[in-house]
């Protein structure tokens, strides 16, 4: 399920934006998002593919895509994450989805 989401959001590649993210999220060093590399997708973008996979991907698809150094792809993970609690009325799912979160937040940082 990530390497579709993956391809859907690279659908999305805008490549004007993927030169202009690194220095708008501070990825240089020193900076708070030093690292991070771009494929210069938009966060509405970034939202609809979320939107689309979000009922079928499972948390640990989640946290994998979390997990990876291309920013849109965790960036859209979180979207999907926040779709899924939003959606959520088990309390144990809902905590679930908020510990994943908390225990990732080194992958966090925007």
């Amino acid at each position: 399920m990530t390497d579709k989401v993956k391809r859907e959001l690279e659908l999305y590649i805008n490549s004007e934006k993927t030169k202009y993210y690194p220095n708008f999220f501070k990825s240089f060093k020193g900076g708070y998002g030093e690292g991070d590399k771009f494929i210069g997708v938009t966060v509405p973008n970034q939202r609809k593919v979320a939107k689309k996979f979000y009922k079928e991907i499972s948390l640990k698809e989640i946290e994998s895509l979390l997990k990876e150094e291309i920013h849109e792809y965790r960036q859209t993970s979180l979207f999907m994450l926040t779709y899924k609690y939003e959606d959520s009325k088990d309390f144990e799912n809902k905590k679930e989805i908020v510990d994943l979160y908390l225990r990732n937040t080194n992958y966090i940082n925007n």
